[in-house]
């Protein structure tokens, strides 16, 4: 016996879009079924008809030939040989009669009587279910859309809960009516077969009876054919029986479930998020603008198909492509009155789709998920192993160790300039490495703001005491905002992006740096922060200045002397930061650390700092000044610069430098 298709209880809850699509099947099937049992009682209750009409008219016929010798002929003599054989033939037909009326009763009973009870109990099931699964579900997807539009306020706790209570009711309630409605559908599918043959039997077994009273028309052989189907029929009986039962215990199991998977967002307070997801689905709410400040929200089923992001309304035979994720960033975002919303940004910048999920744990599994294929983590051998590490990495960052300290108790290799006596300067810049490493709450106060947008505050602050225009909301100065460029005896430009700054505690070890390191990139794991703003980054002998690859516009300028602490990560030879300090207003100075990722070595970087500051010591002594540009290259205008033959890894290019602290 074939196997039978079946619906899975276990995808009632979900009620993907899948699941509904495999639903449609069924209920076509039972479409056809049904048309076709209709039919099918058409055809048997017309043998039936004409069964019964044999009765009638075997019985008339007998009466006609009893009735042969009342007739009064004129000539009737010799007839009595007749009438006697009519006599035979009408006992003939009478038995006959008994027969086909033993037939047709047997026809009633046994081939359209289960029919028709097939018709009016099963279909009939199937389709009153079908009408209880459409209310329960139009239902729940009215309390589903009045949840979605819940509002933040705290005030409106008792709504928000009694809305909850509300979708879990509907949820539950469709669950129900899903899970019998499934298990309708999969007992049609044995049933249909045994209400197909059932009646063949009873007509077979009928007609089988008629002839052997009648005639022996039958064979041995047709017995036990038609008792070999009566034995399939018995065994499709029992694979019911055992497969109902099945259902019945799995339909009590899933029905037993706490409540809380019935409620959205139950687990609020501590989700079990899995950030190691490489493909996601569920349902998402879209953002559609429907005007220049107008939106509507449509509840849609989302999932990931390798890097793409598809999307499949309810009804719809497969999904369609949304957005391409390699390359995209996605972060959590505030839109309109709504909660757990976030956005796909493409990877030119251009902002992309914004959807919101029904809980925080989905929320935030989304943008994790999205985040592993923005990585085309998908493409390698093994991605589930890839995004574990990945995410490993990313929660080492959090780890209350400073690991960057660690590493400075032995001397780097690094610290040895390829120039004799800037190697002299240094020992005079840089002091020898403590015998103690600062614990991260001496440098860096627990909980302090970090900041990942270019428009620092020190610039605001330099502005404002400077008494000149303060710095545009788009980052714009003016051209001549930074004249000293053109009189610097050095420019060095260097391709860096911003990753983030924060206020520090100390500037007398380079620890601050690496401890500021360390947590601005675990604050952009946690948070899901992967762009970063491009600049360029100008060191002259009198400043460092951001500027705007684009429009050429400074973002930042700091001054060369406010510089005090800055280093280069040891391992990420990219990272790079510096420590400025910066008076305030009531008379104190504030200390800020500022983080980049550079193109080229962040030792390079540190190397022109480093320079720059040197030529701000040796300014006063005209000897010493002349003496250390006869180090350094010039260009065709007439610029110092520094080319490929300062120090590299090989040669010792310090790794971190200390800035000159004129004042002492």
């Amino acid at each position: 016996m074939p196997a039978v298709d079946k619906l899975l209880l276990e995808e009632a809850l979900q009620d993907s879009p899948q699941t509904r699509s495999l639903l449609s099947v069924f209920e076509e099937d039972a479409g056809t079924l049904t048309d076709y049992t209709n039919q099918l009682l058409q055809a048997m209750q017309r043998v039936y008809g004409a069964q019964n009409e044999m009765c009638l008219a075997t019985q008339q016929l007998s009466k006609q030939l009893l009735g042969y010798e009342k007739q009064n002929f004129a000539l009737g003599k010799g007839d009595e040989e007749v009438i006697s054989t009519l006599h035979y033939f009408s006992k003939v037909v009478d038995e006959l009669n008994v027969l086909h009326t033993e037939l047709a009763k047997q026809l009633a009973d046994t081939m359209v009587l289960p029919i028709i009870q097939f018709r009016e109990k099963d279909l009939t099931e199937v389709s009153t279910l079908k009408d209880l699964f459409g209310l329960a579900s139009n239902e729940h997807d009215l309390s589903m859309a009045k949840y979605s539009r819940l509002p933040k306020k705290k005030e409106n706790e008792k709504v928000k809960t009694e809305v909850g209570k509300e979708v879990a009711a509907a949820r539950r309630k469709q669950h129900l009516s899903s899970l019998q409605y499934y298990c309708a559908l999969n007992a049609l599918q044995y049933r249909k077969r045994m209400a197909m043959m059932e009646p063949m039997i009873g007509f077979a077994h009928g007609q089988i009876n008629f002839f052997k009273k009648g005639a022996e028309m039958f064979s041995k052989r047709m017995d036990s054919f038609l008792s070999s189907v009566a034995d399939m029929v018995q065994s499709i009986q029992v694979e019911l029986e055992a497969e109902a039962e099945k259902m019945r215990v799995s339909q009590q199991e899933l029905l037993s479930v706490d409540e809380s998977v019935y409620t959205p967002d139950s687990d609020v307070a501590e989700p079990q998020i899995n950030r190691n997801l490489i493909q996601k689905a569920g349902y998402l709410n879209l953002r559609n603008k429907t005007g220049l400040v107008t939106t509507t929200w449509e509840r849609l089923y989302f999932f990931t198909q390798g890097g793409n992001l598809m999307c499949q309304p309810r009804g719809a035979v497969a999904g369609g492509l949304i957005q391409d994720l390699d390359n995209c960033s996605v972060m959590a975002v505030d839109c309109e009155d709504r909660r757990y919303c976030f956005q796909i940004t493409t990877p030119n910048g251009k902002s992309g789709i914004i959807l919101q999920a029904e809980s925080r744990k989905e929320n935030e599994e989304w943008i994790c998920a999205i985040n592993n294929i923005s990585r085309q983590i998908y493409l390698t051998d093994n991605p589930e192993a890839v995004a574990i590490k990945l995410n490993q990495t990313a929660l080492q960052a959090v780890t209350p160790i400073t690991s960057f300290g660690k590493k400075q108790e032995s001397p780097c290799p690094s610290q040895n300039l390829k120039n004799s006596e800037i190697e002299n300067e240094n020992e005079k810049i840089v002091p020898k490495a403590t015998a103690s490493i600062p614990e991260a709450e001496e440098l860096i106060a627990p909980g302090t703001p970090i900041q990942f947008d270019i428009v620092l505050p020190a610039t605001e602050f330099l502005d404002q005491n400077r008494g000149s225009r303060r710095t545009n909301p788009f980052g714009e100065t003016e051209d001549e905002s930074f004249p000293e460029a053109e009189d610097s005896l050095l420019q060095q430009m260097f391709i860096v992006r911003f990753l983030g700054s924060m206020a520090v505690k100390t500037d007398s070890t380079t620890e601050v740096i690496y401890e500021a390191m360390r947590q601005v990139l675990a604050a952009r794991a946690i948070h899901n922060i992967f762009r970063m703003t491009e600049s360029h980054l100008m060191v002259t002998s009198q400043s460092l200045r951001l500027i705007d690859p684009q429009t050429q516009v400074s973002r930042a300028n700091f001054e060369l002397t406010s510089v005090t602490q800055f280093a280069a990560h040891q391992e990420n030879k990219r990272l790079v930061g510096f420590v400025i300090r910066v008076p305030e207003s009531t008379g104190e100075e504030s200390l800020s650390t500022y983080i980049f990722e550079s193109n080229s070595e962040g030792e390079k970087i540190c190397y022109a700092i480093n320079l720059g500051k040197e030529i701000i010591e040796v300014q006063k002594d005209p000897e010493a000044l002349a003496q250390l540009m006869l180090s350094i290259p010039l260009t065709n205008d007439g610029k110092y610069v520094l080319l490929n033959n300062q120090p590299d890894d090989n040669d010792g290019n310090p790794s971190e430098h200390r800035g000159a602290e004129s004042e002492a």
